[in-house]
């Protein structure tokens, strides 16, 4: 027996298993530098790349972020294997972990899921105005989760991604040009190609309508009360309410200056005599 209380066969035992377990140990520790290596390799790699694109920022993060933790993650299992524990067992053990967070986390993982799906497709970018649940804004912050709207009243409002990414979403920022439609109604005893010119010459006169493709003047219906004449012009996005406001104000100027009258809603209301 030595100071330590083990006999010389104890002794033998010890440093046999300590020369069959050595190899496990250096191969998990060769394991885990050149995994780690790789991993910083990698990302590095996806940095650079990301560096010479055009991606959203908020994607790049999360690409790289999901990279890091992915290989570390299988350079943690491979790690592990090395001390005998089998490979189907950790599996196993991290799936069990994984349904659990996932069916706890069920609407934030909907919402992590539309966020990257925003993200990767990208109907709409920052500095947007769109239209989707029923809000309308100004793209302010896409994240993983969420995305922020400013509203025309500057509040700020926050869509679920998992809903939006579902959702119909209209983008008045992605072309460069839109088409505006205003009608105006005309009493039925007006003269119709009198209007049809002035709102014609109302439209060629401004500098900010697109001369092509080519406004159009038309009569859209014959309304209860009125000869509904349909204004349709192209106009550049930042222009396009300028445009808007000033043609529905200058129009009904200018044809009533005319003595083209736009009439209220009304009915016709006829009462006979019945005799007895």
């Amino acid at each position: 027996m030595d100071r330590f209380g083990l006999s010389e066969e104890n002794w033998e035992q010890f440093i046999k298993w300590v020369w069959d377990f050595a190899p496990n140990v250096i191969s998990a520790v060769l394991i885990l530098v050149v995994g780690l290596w790789l991993t910083g390799l990698i990302t590095g790699w996806l940095r650079r790349f990301f560096k010479r694109k055009d991606y959203d920022e908020a994607l790049e993060k999360f690409i790289l972020q999901l990279t890091n933790w992915g290989l570390k993650i299988v350079v943690f299992v491979l790690v592990i294997t090395q001390f005998g524990v089998q490979t189907s067992s950790l599996v196993a053990i991290l799936g069990a972990a994984g349904l659990a967070i996932g069916l706890a986390l069920q609407g934030s993982l909907s919402n992590f899921a539309g966020g990257v799906l925003i993200l990767l497709f990208r109907p709409f970018r920052v500095g947007d105005f769109i239209e989707a649940q029923g809000v309308s804004g100004t793209v302010k912050e896409i994240s993983i989760f969420t995305t922020k709207l400013l509203t025309f009243g500057n509040q700020e409002a926050i869509l679920p991604n998992g809903k939006l990414s579902n959702d119909n979403i209209i983008n008045y920022s992605s072309e460069d040009k839109r088409r505006d439609k205003i009608n105006i109604g005309i009493s039925y005893d007006s003269d119709i190609k009198l209007a049809k010119d002035i709102l014609t010459d109302l439209v060629k006169g401004q500098e900010n309508i697109l001369e092509d493709p080519a406004p159009q003047i038309v009569v859209d219906s014959l309304g209860d009360s009125a000869v509904v004449i349909s204004v349709r012009f192209w106009a550049l996005n930042e222009h396009f309410w300028d445009v808007h406001f000033y043609t529905m104000e200058e129009a009904k100027t200018r044809l009533e200056e005319k003595g083209i009258s736009i009439p209220f809603p009304q009915h016709d209301v006829h009462l006979y005599k019945m005799d007895k």
